[in-house]
């Protein structure tokens, strides 16, 4: 007997039907084919188990499975379940007229209990398309899958509870998730506060722009200075994602499997990657490609701290995608896409001693050691930060003062305002939504400045020895810094602002 089970493969962050034909006939064997990998392959010994300790079987005869697409490799163990019902439906040891109607996954244990599986959203989000009504899964994705409207998803513990459902003994509850609600619910409780950070008034001031314009920030200080305290609070004031975003963001991590009992994300991603983190765990890609960590930290922050320890070539291949918002991997069989994009946050010692320019403690690096370090941190990457800014030791008598600070809640308020600006100032572009995505001709028609203005730019540009390419930036953060005060026009005092977040770009750093 022929029976058609649905399951499903994610490839990138997109999920693709896959359809298991299971024909049983006269004879002896267990043939599989469709293109599986060795986990899909190895399905037969945790099947088999399975039913055996549930009180089924499984036949003694010729049993082919088809894999379609067959071009497609089917990776992992999530077609457990899927391939399970399908040989019970067509050895008769279950009834089998409405298993078309649903999308089967989970992973198999010899006692028939379910593994999560990873992808759940974009595969729940691939049945809504394709018209499928209902969606069987392990117990621990059905809050993730639940999120997509239209589609009827059963969380179940084990394969028995299924196997009931299809011969109506016990039928299974749908999950229930009211995604607006959960999403409005959660949104305004920031994990960080910067009501709890002492003195950095200049840095929080730093932060609020970067955050409004969403320019990529460096701060650079010596150790315990604060720069990884501030940075780990920098999401708490970024503007609250929409639901689109919520979205996005949680079927990239839906398919790592990174998603929590909540189901939806509601916080942007805070991603702060070792720098031992090699090149593909960053960008992604792989055997079996995945997303990497820029791709983890869409629509959030990616930090990296102590950015000279990072491998060069490391951080050389994050140029594309801080430009494209997006990362391709392409391979001889596969081309995929990962969307990127993301605020990047480094942090720096001023030298290896970590005290460069400080009084109060000796400098113990040669002027040659100092250059190999900061060196390291190549012109094109630094290219794509906007804002510098150095990250001094707070004194005691901050440290020691009870008075909170302004709250994250309030900072994100004023931040939010300038975001909107910028919305309406471009909702012409598809592909421009704040200051920091500017281009060239944006640059020239929105950042217009004053002979005052002008002749400000020109001797900082003259006297600090700025380089050319902290023109351009300049020009963006004073237009951020100018939203920020509701003001249409940059004035000198904005660019007076701007060109102090320029530290690397003046003579005795870099160069």
């Amino acid at each position: 007997m022929l029976v058609k089970v649905y399951g499903s493969a994610v490839f990138g962050i997109e999920a693709t039907t896959i359809t298991v034909e299971v024909n049983i006939d006269k004879g002896i064997g267990y043939h599989l084919v469709g293109l599986p990998d060795n986990a899909v392959k190895e399905s037969s010994y945790r099947i088999s188990a399975a039913l055996n300790n549930n009180g089924f079987k499984l036949p003694g005869k010729k049993i082919i499975i088809n894999m379609a697409p067959a071009d497609i490799r089917k990776e992992g163990a999530a077609y457990d379940l899927t391939i399970a019902m399908g040989i019970l439906a067509a050895s008769n040891q279950i009834k089998s007229e409405n298993i078309s109607k649903y999308i089967i996954m989970g992973e198999l244990s010899l006692d028939g209990s379910l593994q999560p599986i990873k992808g759940a959203l974009p595969i729940a989000i691939k049945a809504k398309e394709e018209g499928f009504k209902y969606f069987i899964l392990p117990k621990e994705n059905a809050k993730e899958a639940a999120i997509v409207n239209d589609v009827e998803v059963f969380g179940v513990d084990n394969i028995t509870q299924v196997i009931n459902h299809f011969e109506g003994k016990d039928n299974l509850e749908p999950t229930i998730v009211d995604t607006r609600a959960e999403f409005y619910k959660n949104i305004n409780f920031p994990e960080f506060d910067f009501a709890d950070v002492k003195g950095q008034e200049s840095i929080k001031r730093c932060m609020e722009i970067a955050a409004a314009g969403g320019h990529n920030i460096i701060l650079i200080g010596p150790p315990g200075a604060g720069k990884t305290m501030l940075a780990k609070r920098l999401p708490s004031i970024l503007p609250p994602m929409t639901l689109h975003e919520a979205l996005e963001t949680t079927k990239i991590h839906s398919v790592v499997g990174k998603i929590k009992d909540n189901g939806l994300m509601f916080m942007r991603p805070f991603r702060s990657p070792h720098h031992t983190i090699s090149d593909v765990a960053l960008v992604g890609g792989g055997q079996y490609p995945q997303p990497g960590e820029i791709s983890l930290a869409h629509n959030g922050v990616l930090f990296l701290d102590e950015l000279p320890e990072f491998k060069r070539t490391v951080l050389e291949v994050m140029r594309q995608p801080l430009e494209d918002r997006e990362v391709t991997i392409s391979r001889a069989r596969f081309t995929v896409n990962y969307p990127s994009s993301f605020m990047l946050v480094a942090s720096m010692n001023p030298s290896p001693s970590g005290y460069f320019n400080d009084g109060s403690s000796p400098i113990t690096s040669s002027p040659a050691e100092m250059q190999r370090y900061l060196g390291k941190v190549s012109g094109p990457l630094l290219d794509r930060i906007d804002i510098h800014i150095e990250v001094t030791p707070v004194p005691f008598d901050k440290l020691s003062d009870e008075q909170k600070g302004e709250s994250s809640v309030t900072i994100r308020e004023r931040v939010t305002e300038g975001r909107e600006i910028q919305s309406e100032r471009f909702k012409e572009s598809d592909s421009v939504h704040y200051n920091a995505q500017m281009t060239v001709k944006q640059i020239r028609k929105y950042c217009k400045l004053s002979d005052e203005s002008m002749l400000l730019l020109k001797t900082a540009m003259e006297k600090l020895n700025l380089s050319a390419r902290a023109y351009d930036r300049i020009l963006k953060v004073s237009r951020t810094i100018a939203d920020l005060g509701k003001s249409e026009n940059i004035t000198p005092d904005h660019i007076a602002e701007a060109i102090q977040y320029r530290s690397l770009d003046r003579e005795g750093w870099l160069g």
